[in-house]
């Protein structure tokens, strides 16, 4: 199925690994031009930005801190200037400092909340006076199931999903009107490199939760961020889907 995004220019936050990095190769697939944000992998951000250049788009990697407010308008105007334009964000970058919250640091509060909630506010911030004066745009924010339901040991991360839920709702209702797309995605445990290295007693908690009885993939989350970023979901706005196997159910 065309999904009509051939020549389209996207921007993924935290694309150097895991589900990050799964959207920046199915938008490439695609045909859309993406440009990778990374903090610290450098290296895999620039494989990927080869793998999508030989599916015959174009593809920059660049490193911004996703938490300064600066950083995001720069790379917003290097990818306008390198692309010609913007289309597409989608805002992925994320952390977790787990600890129950009578052990919990301002810092690890702190930092949870200025990667995974302000790093969203700052991008959503650069790509919108550019959505709203081309009177169209697509934004997709990947948040958790743990942002709708809460979590032991993730006051913090919970908080910020569940903020970024908020966050989406509201712009979806100030950008109606410029024909901008916002939805969210909550995942919910995936298969990913952090998910891989957890207890095992971690994951057979979340196994026994999941009523299809795996894992998600990141392509899974994968296939329905690009499906948000085209126009066969045009009419779709503020809505939070979930991709994770029936674990919140």
């Amino acid at each position: 199925m065309d999904l009509g995004l051939k020549g389209k220019s996207a921007i993924v936050t935290g694309a150097s690994l895991g589900i990050g990095k799964a959207i920046a190769l199915a938008l490439g697939r695609e045909g859309v031009n993406v440009a990778l944000n990374y903090r610290k992998h450098a290296e895999e951000a620039q494989a990927q930005v080869r793998e999508i250049e030989q599916m015959g788009a174009r593809a920059i990697a660049v490193k911004a801190d996703v938490a300064s407010f600066g950083d995001a308008e720069a790379m917003t105007k290097k990818v306008v200037e390198t692309f010609g334009g913007l289309d597409i964000l989608v805002c992925n970058a994320g952390v977790n400092r787990d600890a129950v919250i009578w052990k919990m640091s301002e810092q690890e509060w702190d930092e949870v909340m200025d990667i995974n909630l302000k790093g969203y506010f700052n991008y959503i911030r650069s790509a919108a006076p550019i959505f709203r004066e081309q009177k169209h745009g697509k934004i997709v924010c990947v948040t958790s199931i743990n942002g709708l339901r809460g979590k032991f040991g993730q006051s913090n991360y919970s908080a910020s999903k569940a903020g970024i839920i908020g966050l989406a709702k509201s712009v979806a209702r100030e950008m109606g009107k410029s024909s901008v797309n916002i939805n969210a995605v909550a995942p919910g445990l995936i298969e990913t490199d952090m998910v891989r290295e957890a207890p095992d007693k971690v994951k057979e908690m979340a196994l026994a939760e999941i009523v299809l009885g795996r894992l998600g993939l990141p392509e899974e989350v994968a296939d329905v961020v690009v499906f948000l970023c085209s126009e066969k979901a045009r009419h779709i706005t503020g809505e939070v889907i979930r991709v994770d196997g029936g674990q919140y159910i």
